[in-house]
């Protein structure tokens, strides 16, 4: 059986909201001064058609509205959200998140 942490979380509510042909969650917890072992900063990956036609900003509140009840359990979510077309062009490439002043 999974463990019940935060990702899995993040990850049941983005399936049980959208449709998506990828999706990848990265827990970045460990560049920041955090505890060894947080669920804090994450990183997501998601690439759909539902994002077709849709400003950044549409973008992002379709995510915020899928985890709205987990939001409260993390700190910060990077997002990379782009069309079928747009993650083609990009060559499949994310970029590296910052390091965190207070993590180094």
């Amino acid at each position: 059986m999974t463990a019940n942490t935060i990702k899995n979380e993040i990850l049941t509510a983005l399936n049980n909201a959208l449709n998506y042909d990828s999706i990848a969650l990265d827990n970045e917890s460990y560049k920041h001064n955090v505890p060894e072992g947080s669920e804090s900063h994450f990183k997501l990956l998601l690439v759909s058609e539902i994002f077709e036609g849709k400003r950044l900003v549409q973008r992002h509140q379709l995510i915020y509205k899928a985890l709205s009840d987990v939001m409260p359990k993390f700190h910060a979510l990077a997002m990379h959200l782009h069309t079928p077309e747009e993650w083609a062009l990009k060559k499949e490439t994310v970029p590296d998140s910052p390091n965190c002043h207070g993590g180094e």
